[in-house]
């Protein structure tokens, strides 16, 4: 009867252990499905106004046609991107056209003084910075979920209920891990 009662008890200890890891598991991943979600807000912001910055400066640059469909053309492409990895390509190729876009803008001394401009220029180096720790801190949250699903013993219930490794938000070339310069 006491081997029994012994048994029964290792078994709800065990038992409550893994409820525990498994709340755990679960806690971190919402975490990294709410990171995940700032830095959409942010990068929807961002996207939001660059036809405003395109309108503004295509009145003063008409020549510099293809640098303007260039940017319209990639927040297309970081409009529809699906996942981290392609999103973060998407949003470095953008961040590297807006950079272009800028120094486009050097050549313009009256656009350099429009005050639109110059109001899209600080709503964008806020959006930036947004992005910024939005990316940090959904960076975290993964690193944390990830050493929990490979770590022993939580491991054992990530592998049982299948929680995965998440992906990071990187940039891959230099040129896209450049931040766009807004202040001139």
């Amino acid at each position: 009867m006491i081997a029994f009662l012994v048994v029964l008890a290792l078994a709800a200890a065990l038992l409550l252990w893994a409820v525990f890891i498994y709340n755990g598991l679960v806690r971190m991943r919402s975490t990294v499905e709410e990171a995940w979600s700032g830095i959409d807000v942010q990068l929807k912001r961002r996207t939001d106004l660059i036809p405003n910055l395109v309108s503004t400066v295509k009145g003063y640059a008409e020549h510099e046609k293809g640098t303007l469909e260039e940017v319209i053309r990639l927040r297309g492409l970081a409009q529809n991107a699906q996942g981290v990895g392609e999103t973060a390509q998407a949003q470095g190729l953008l961040g590297s056209a807006l950079g272009k876009l800028f120094a486009l803008a050097e050549n313009y001394p009256e656009l350099k003084a429009n005050a639109n401009f110059a109001q899209l220029q600080a709503s964008l180096g806020e959006i930036e910075e947004q992005v910024q720790l939005s990316r940090r801190y959904y960076n975290g949250a993964v690193r944390n979920l990830n050493i929990a699903v490979e770590s022993f013993p939580s491991n054992l219930v990530a592998g049982r209920f299948g929680f995965e490794k998440a992906e990071f938000f990187e940039l891959e070339s230099p040129a896209e891990r450049a931040v766009p310069k807004v202040e001139f």
